[in-house]
């Protein structure tokens, strides 16, 4: 079985030479290498992973890009861009002809970086994005998903994720007290989800078993095809290979086809990563 995580984070530090944004803190006081990432999926038994540069870097992918060329089979990326910068306009044309880029990642889940979706600063990118077949993340609070399901009733050729099944603050009931909000966009044959980063938002220890039944509502809603796992391994309260586990062996009902899709095959075949 392919194992694939549809999100991680690398990075370097914060120095003179390549200064940070200070939007917001890392998940970890250390940077996370390449070559550190591929150490624990060799150890956890994780074939590739999808980088998503963090935000507190700023819109910038240069080590992203340097990981996918150093092991192209391991690594891909979904990149980031500006879209209140002139600089980015004209960029998606020719976005994936980026050696291991895949799409593009934006976040909205902060009252900082809402109206970057609210305020129509990214009209330019949902077009541009359909037209160059480019897939993109999103990451949006429960609240704000009829945001997104606007957007792609009015693109229904944009390939759209829900990143972490749109989970941004919270544990236990208070994180999933709107959880069928994002259930009911998956109405939408364009939109996808990943069913990532669930045990950030629970106190239960693993195997989670509290988890159980939204990971069962997110595959009935989704279906394997459009239903990602993933870690969003740098603030994982638990080791990366029960990250694995928890749906490789204590999900009973998720088997066979099914299971593969889940754990990667599904991911690589919607953002275009070839098998």
């Amino acid at each position: 079985m392919l194992i694939v995580d549809s999100q991680v984070h690398i990075w370097g530090a914060d120095t003179p030479e390549r200064p940070w944004p200070k939007r917001a803190p890392p998940q970890r006081p250390v940077p996370v290498t390449a070559d550190d990432l591929l150490g624990e999926m060799n150890a956890a038994g994780v074939d590739r992973v999808v980088i998503v540069p963090p935000s507190w870097e700023g819109d910038r992918n240069d080590l992203a890009l340097a990981a996918a060329k150093a092991h192209p089979n391991r690594f891909a990326i979904m990149g980031r861009i500006d879209p209140e910068s002139p600089a980015s306009r004209g960029q998606i044309a020719g976005w994936l002809k980026q050696p291991g880029m895949l799409g593009l990642r934006f976040n909205f889940n902060t009252p900082v970086l809402l109206p970057l979706l609210t305020e129509g600063h990214m009209d330019w990118i949902w077009g541009e994005a359909e037209k160059y077949n480019v897939p993109l993340y999103v990451l949006v609070s429960h609240a704000d998903v009829n945001l997104i399901d606007a957007v792609a009733e009015r693109y229904p050729r944009l390939k759209l994720v829900m990143d972490h099944m749109a989970l941004t603050h919270g544990k236990d009931a208070d994180a999933f007290r709107d959880f069928d909000k994002v259930l009911a966009i998956a109405k939408r044959p364009n939109v996808a989800a990943k069913i990532s980063a669930l045990p950030c938002f629970s106190t239960d220890r693993y195997p989670y078993r509290t988890l159980h039944p939204f990971i069962r509502k997110a595959y009935d809603a989704f279906g394997p095809q459009r239903l990602f796992w993933g870690t969003d391994l740098s603030r994982s309260p638990i080791p990366y290979r029960q990250q694995v586990t928890l749906f490789t062996e204590e999900l009973p009902w998720l088997t066979g086809q099914d299971l593969d899709l889940v754990m990667g095959r599904a991911v690589c075949e919607w953002l275009g990563w070839k098998i």
